[in-house]
């Protein structure tokens, strides 16, 4: 894929098919693991405070290795890394799961960590790159199917751990986070490797490269930083967490893997539905106002967790749009895809550092109380952060930039 755009019908499609798959595989190998911890904690001895460092490991890596993803991406090129990043993801979902020592399962995770960390850069600018005239709808899609993915994941873990268990006698947990995670990588390769056949890019090395300095001095890119890391934080902490909660209000470990399932359908939706939101004079606004209904369900889950379903159904969608908007975000406020790649590595780098501190907070808050209501309250201040910066992420404003 080359700054070249492909304009042959079949190379369009090939390059949108390869898009949707490489979004496919982008989360399930995260949000598999909520619904497994306790089968986790059970085999390996690991405690609440821990289970939660296991899930923050992928969120501390992203925001560790983003910075360096513009880099790669200007010396080998933004489509030669993506397809590095699938192949290492792979690699790294089947070492997660290897039986034995447990180290297998925090350098897997490690290994993960990192090829989503440079795949996570980097799709919003091939987006920007190659869909200029499209972005919040193609961005929408691309969200659409981080969220229903991540559903479907978090919703068949169980299950294919008590299924894998039954057929292999072990620890039904390894067999699914590798079926889960790992299933469709090869075809998002295959599906890449026939989109970027042929095609080149140009060596970007000057001007991008002080693209990515000069970002971590621009004000609208900060701002954009601490809107992903809010948003962030909230879904990490909620998609690890929302199932022990589920279970702890005397739902089935099933059912509670139902539960974030239906939270991440519902941020299916939100996310489907950002272009429309995102129309017209209200959407300087958008930002600020979907962490307010985020409250809303929060609220809820505080005072009747018993009717958490309930809660999730108004979680899920503006998680979901919030994760939307914020992608988005990271594509219109450049002027074009180097500083899309620049504001996306430096956003994530804020924001998933931001966000790697969540599910080990709520973790620790948790076994120090023996109790739901401070952790939950922690995300309450998180989501007033999420809509104070989203208040000033709303400005039409571009990032290198003179003010």
């Amino acid at each position: 894929m080359g700054d070249e755009r492909a304009t042959m019908p079949h190379a369009r499609v090939a390059l949108v098919v390869a898009v949707c798959l490489v979004a496919i595989n982008m989360r399930p190998t995260i949000t598999s693991v909520g619904p497994l911890l306790e089968q986790i904690g059970a085999d390996t001895g690991l405690g609440p405070s821990a289970l939660g460092l296991l899930a923050s490991i992928p969120l501390a890596t992203w925001a560790l290795v983003s910075p360096f993803a513009s880099g790669l991406s200007q010396r080998f090129g933004m489509s030669r890394v993506v397809l590095w990043s699938l192949a290492l993801l792979t690699m790294g979902t089947v070492v997660r799961s290897v039986p034995g020592p447990a180290v297998s399962l925090w350098i897997g995770t490690a290994v993960i960590g990192v090829a989503l960390a440079i795949a996570n850069v980097l799709m919003p600018a091939v987006i920007k790159r190659e869909f200029p005239s499209r972005v919040p709808t193609m961005m929408a899609v691309y969200t659409a199917l981080l969220g229903g993915a991540g559903a479907v994941a978090s919703g068949v873990a169980v299950p294919v751990a008590e299924w894998g268990a039954g057929v292999t006698g072990a620890d039904g947990w390894r067999l699914s986070l590798v079926i889960t995670g790992g299933i469709l990588l090869p075809v998002a390769i295959v599906a890449w490797l026939v989109a970027m056949r042929g095609r080149r890019e140009r060596a970007t090395r000057g001007g991008a490269a002080g693209q990515a300095r000069g970002i971590w001095k621009d004000s609208t890119a900060w701002v954009v930083a601490a809107y992903m890391g809010f948003q962030s934080a909230t879904f990490y902490i909620l998609v690890t967490w929302l199932a022990t909660i589920a279970v702890s209000t005397g739902r089935s470990a099933v059912t509670a893997g139902i539960d974030v399932m239906i939270y991440q359908v519902g941020a299916l939706v939100g996310a489907i539905a950002v272009p429309v939101i995102l129309r017209g004079g209200a959407a300087r606004w958008v930002p600020a106002a979907l962490p307010v209904i985020a409250l809303v369900g929060l609220a809820g889950l505080i005072a009747a967790p018993d009717a958490i379903l309930a809660w999730v159904i108004v979680l899920g969608p503006a998680s979901g749009a919030s994760l939307g908007v914020s992608l988005t975000l990271m594509a219109q406020r450049a002027r074009d895809h180097h500083g899309a790649t620049a504001l996306s590595g430096m956003a994530q780098s804020v924001g998933y550092l931001m966000a790697a501190a969540g599910p080990v907070l709520f973790g620790s808050l948790h076994s120090a109380t023996d109790g739901w209501l401070l952790p939950l309250l922690l995300v309450v201040a998180i989501l007033v952060g999420q809509s104070l910066s989203g208040l000033a992420a709303g400005r039409e404003r571009y990032v290198l930039e003179p003010r």
